[in-house]
């Protein structure tokens, strides 16, 4: 178990990233775009996604270690690594997964040719997974009891949430007029598997007795774990699929939800821009395959530490320790509520590009620009203190249907985040390919975070 222990906690805190696009974000070439802003600047006469591969996106990083720093072969001891590790994280330390699957995708112009309505639609899979590093339990784990007579171990560090879901979408968007486009979304959440344990408190103390091998133990435990979607799984008689399950669960079969999201483009003067968004307010109601577990009281051992082996096995102290702790099993619904992200962002744009062609008087012109710098706030709802992160971005329009996107962004997670995008289109095939933290990309394994997002479209614009 302890070993178990040693390889877990530093690989949980491997995947340690927020759910931040800053480099889609307002990337309005791109009509995935509209996902982090339903009321982006985006105007097709319609567009679809290549199905399964409109958008796939992945996050991994840590805040306070490499995969070099467990797994470098430099002569120092694996278990000396994973202590190093633990030492030096502390309870504020967030572990976090996120990973995205566009299904399919769409969106078109209505109210005829002149309109400067939008609706889009779609459907994508989500994984999502948060937790907070157990920094006492991990001690615990890994050193014993031992060696640290008279601490108390908290057992509020453990806190976590994981959930399989899929969100099915349709948005609306409006052009008002030339300074002013608004937009929202509407969601149906549907959850194929869920863990969430963020309500837990108590702690674990040994203190000295009188004697010298005396002690006084204490429990005090007041933790709890909520599972939807899980519990079948658990039962010796279950002979199924546990892959196929949840994804069958995760298509409408699970507990359902609702949720939306809306947003705002500002056009200050012609070339300044204000944008703000604020995506998955909602929440999901668990009512299918539903378990919580409690494990509630306070346990006392005074005297000399027993010795748990197959001959002096301490059958009274397992059934005193399950009487005062007892495991708690009941089946009532819950709700969990999504995490709630915001945007905001200023643009300023300048380099009006100049048209060759022919002019049409019967058009209304309107002037466009090569290069685009600003900058964007990210907020994230977590159980603890919220996540921010700030983004300076510059853009340029490297020809009338290649674009790239630079960003430099400061996050609890690293101050050295440079992120590339670029988006092309030929004829009505756009690829787009999204990157964070590009210059660790020359050595992976000393990566303190990686993210991708690349994905295919077919774009069709009004003939002008």
């Amino acid at each position: 178990m302890r070993q178990a222990l040693l390889i877990l906690m530093p690989l949980l805190q491997l995947f340690c990233y927020s759910q931040n696009k800053q480099v889609l974000y307002n990337f309005t070439s791109i009509p995935q775009s509209l996902l982090v802003n339903p009321g982006a600047d985006v105007s097709y006469k319609y567009y679809f996604g290549v199905p399964l591969l409109s958008g796939v996106s992945a996050n991994i990083g840590s805040s306070s270690f490499s995969a070099y720093d467990l797994f470098a072969d430099n002569g120092v001891d694996f278990n000396d690594k994973v202590r190093n590790i633990i030492n030096k994280s502390s309870p504020n330390d967030k572990t976090q997964v996120n990973q995205q699957l566009e299904i399919f995708s769409g969106g078109f112009r209505v109210g005829g040719e002149d309109s400067q309505s939008y609706i889009s639609f779609g459907a994508y899979q989500e994984f999502d997974f948060l937790m907070y590093f157990p920094k006492d339990l991990a001690i615990l784990g890994v050193d014993g009891n031992q060696n640290h007579i008279g601490k108390s171990f908290n057992l509020a560090d453990l806190n976590l949430r994981a959930e399989v879901l899929s969100v099915f979408h349709v948005g609306f968007h409006k052009k008002i007029n030339k300074k002013l486009v608004l937009g929202g979304r509407f969601k149906i959440y549907s959850s194929g598997a869920n863990a969430t344990s963020t309500k837990n408190s108590g702690y674990i103390y040994t203190g000295q007795g009188t004697g010298t091998n005396l002690y006084t133990q204490i429990i005090e435990s007041n933790l709890e774990l909520k599972t939807s979607g899980i519990g079948k799984f658990t039962k010796d008689e279950y002979e199924g699929s546990i892959p196929s399950d949840i994804a069958h669960n995760t298509f409408l079969n699970g507990s359902l939800g609702l949720g939306f999201d809306a947003g705002v483009t500002y056009n200050i003067k012609e070339n300044l821009q204000l944008t703000a968004s604020i995506l998955d307010v909602g929440f999901i109601k668990h009512t299918k395959d539903i378990e919580t577990l409690r494990y509630k009281g306070t346990y006392r051992y005074d005297g000399v530490n027993p010795n748990f082996d197959a001959v002096n096995e301490p059958e009274n102290i397992f059934d005193e320790f399950d009487a005062a702790i007892p495991r708690d099993t009941s089946y009532a619904k819950y709700t969990t509520w999504r995490p709630v992200k915001f945007n905001s962002s200023i643009q300023y744009s300048f380099g009006e590009s100049r048209y060759d062609g022919e002019c049409n008087c019967k058009v209304e012109s309107e002037r466009r620009y090569l290069n685009a710098v600003g900058a964007q706030l990210f907020l994230m709802t977590m159980p603890e203190t919220p996540y921010a992160a700030l983004t300076a971005f510059y853009q340029r329009s490297i020809f009338e249907k290649l674009d790239a996107k630079v960003t430099y962004t400061v996050d609890p997670y690293s101050n050295k985040n440079i992120g590339l995008g670029l988006s092309g289109t030929l004829g009505k095939f756009n690829i787009y390919a999204l990157f964070d933290n590009v210059l660790e990309y020359k050595d992976v394994t000393k990566a303190h975070s990686l993210a991708f997002q690349f994905g295919f479209n077919f774009i069709f614009q009004d003939k002008k």
